[in-house]
């Protein structure tokens, strides 16, 4: 009975041994990926490092909420103005933002998914071993205009001008190099050359044979390439500015683009493949320099219909920009508070018979930069026709935005 007691006796011993050792050893290991991988948050939100640094994963979610009072939208019609508006309050955005790099710290990665409307907005990967060539693969917002470039939750005022509807390329999917080019001195550049389906967003196919064909060259002429944003957060203490002009020609049945995808002008309704030629030229300037932050644009686009004997029209518009850190300059302002201003004009008379203006004031509160922000804006938009029928508007914009 003894001897066979103890033999059960035993095997339940060697396997609790080896229950302890394994569950030891899960814990040492369970040290050593919490000593060599690097976990940590950043201005990209929560980062997994590995050791190496070979592998980063980078995850964000951004959230922006919204009041808008008589309404929400920028008008585009005369009718706009006479329709019947409410007051809004939303989520705007909700966005979830991946990326990093793999393999390589050169081999990078970005996806950005719309939570709300269940769209993927971006996806890409990008080839950075050099700073004079980069490759770029995918779907993003193409480089053709500044405001539409930076990000929604870093615009200085609660969202882009008027002009971003009518000139905008935004999201298309294609192929693209691009790199800085730099001497001593004044010899600074920056280039941008893509070649694009041109059917927008989500579009796995084209409408036609045609492709879409972007280039941008910017000069930074103080030796800064300042990138694409909007606030002198780091106080420059020299100036930083950059002239760029950028071209995109395109052949598609749209004559406008969105997060949405392609859509249509109005007065341009009727949609065939392949009915409209697009040639748009954009002239860009932008100034930083002690808290005072500064960004233009002048566009141009002519829009030929291959359908209706090559009928051309031309579209033209500009916005001014300026925001300031006043603290810089006025003891008893606030340093998280920046004063922004902007003044956009459209033009489409060869279209449409009507002028648009917005004039917008805005303030800004950073809790964490654009990280975290309050503001607040009001608009006005005066709409004018030949037959001086004249619409005006006020508009009152209060919105947060949060990253986590």
């Amino acid at each position: 009975m003894k001897g066979q007691f103890s033999i059960p006796f035993l095997f339940a011993c060697v396997m609790l041994l080896f229950s302890q050792k394994s569950r030891a050893q899960q814990e040492k290991d369970s040290v050593i990926v919490e000593e060599n991988w690097k976990i940590d948050y950043g201005s990209k939100g929560f980062e997994l490092r590995a050791p190496d640094n070979k592998y980063l994963l980078q995850i964000q979610s951004r959230l922006q909420f919204r009041f808008a009072t008589p309404s929400d939208n920028d008008p585009v019609t005369f009718n706009d103005f006479n329709d019947q508006q409410n007051s809004v309050f939303k989520i705007n955005r909700s966005r979830l933002k991946v990326g990093g790099h793999a393999y390589q710290p050169w081999l990078k990665y970005y996806w950005e998914y719309d939570l709300g409307r269940s769209n993927l907005l971006d996806f890409r990967v990008m080839i950075e071993k050099w700073e004079w060539l980069n490759l770029k693969l995918g779907q993003w917002k193409v480089e053709f205009s500044r405001e539409r470039r930076i990000s929604s939750g870093g615009q200085q005022l609660v969202d882009r001008s008027i002009l971003n509807r009518n000139f905008t390329v935004d999201r298309q999917q294609g192929v693209e190099l691009y790199g800085r080019l730099r001497d001593k001195g004044a010899l600074d550049f920056s280039y941008w050359a893509g070649v694009f389906t041109g059917t927008g967003r989500g579009a796995r196919d084209n409408d036609d044979k045609n492709l879409m064909y972007f280039g941008r060259l910017q000069w930074n002429f103080l030796g800064e390439a300042l990138g694409f944003k909007s606030v002198d957060f780091e106080i420059h203490q020299k100036p930083a500015a950059i002239i760029a002009v950028a071209g995109v020609t395109n052949r598609s049945s749209f004559t406008r683009f969105s997060s949405a995808g392609g859509g249509v002008l109005a007065g341009f309704e009727e949609q065939n493949p392949g009915q409209y030629r697009m040639n748009q030229v954009n002239l860009e300037t932008a100034l930083m320099y002690k808290g005072l932050s500064w960004q233009s644009e002048f566009h141009t686009k002519e829009i030929v219909d291959h359908f209706n004997n090559k009928q051309t029209s031309t579209l033209t518009g500009y916005y001014l920009q300026a925001g300031y850190l006043a603290h810089q300059s006025i003891n008893w302002w606030p340093e998280p508070l920046e004063i922004a201003a902007r003044y956009a004009h459209y033009d489409p008379s060869e279209v449409s018979d009507y002028n648009l203006d917005e004039v917008s004031l805005a303030f800004n509160w950073f809790f964490k930069q654009h990280k975290n922000k309050l503001s607040m804006e009001v608009s006005n938009f005066d709409y004018e026709t030949p037959q001086t029928n004249v619409e005006n508007e006020w508009r009152f914009r209060v919105q947060w935005d949060i990253s986590f």
